[in-house]
């Protein structure tokens, strides 16, 4: 899976609106100011997750994006498939409808362990998680077997 850069500004921009206090509207301008974020862009991903109803704004000196519902019910999966649409496609078609042949008839099954591997991690993950800083217990081991085989292959590189 790729993260394009439109749902890694999207994800973070979600996660500014989560950690402000509830019943608040937060300014595009301060978004993309917290976030690193270009204004123009954001304004966009802002609008696409409006019409997703993530999102609601409001108009006016108090005016700005707040969060539809509560951060603990907005998982990284709805924000990504807002914006990029499935969490794993391959050839925009399911998983279920896909045949190989010879020896890549298990390559079906390959890509469907992706798309639940992702979802183990996407659909479980909330905007709650990341302001709190406690990640779900998987998202951690997974995160931590990650870090652990980094360190290995730089020790082996450097031999």
């Amino acid at each position: 899976m790729r993260i394009s850069a439109k749902v890694d500004y999207a994800v973070r921009a979600m996660v500014q609106l989560a950690a402000a206090p509830p019943e608040t509207h937060v300014k595009a301008e301060d978004i993309a100011n917290a976030q690193d974020i270009p204004l123009k862009f954001l304004l966009g991903i802002l609008n696409d997750l409006k019409r997703a109803y993530l999102v609601r704004s409001q108009r006016g000196a108090e005016g700005g994006y707040a969060l539809m519902r509560p951060a603990d019910d907005i998982t990284l999966a709805d924000v990504i498939r807002v914006i990029d649409g499935p969490l794993a496609n391959v050839h925009d078609a399911s998983l279920s409808e896909l045949r190989y042949a010879g020896p890549a008839k298990q390559l079906r099954e390959v890509w469907m362990a992706v798309r639940a591997s992702l979802r183990s991690v996407l659909e479980t993950t909330t905007l709650a998680d990341l302001v709190a800083g406690d990640l779900p217990g998987n998202v951690r081991e997974l995160a931590s077997t990650y870090q652990a085989e980094e360190r290995r292959q730089r020790t082996v590189r450097r031999r």
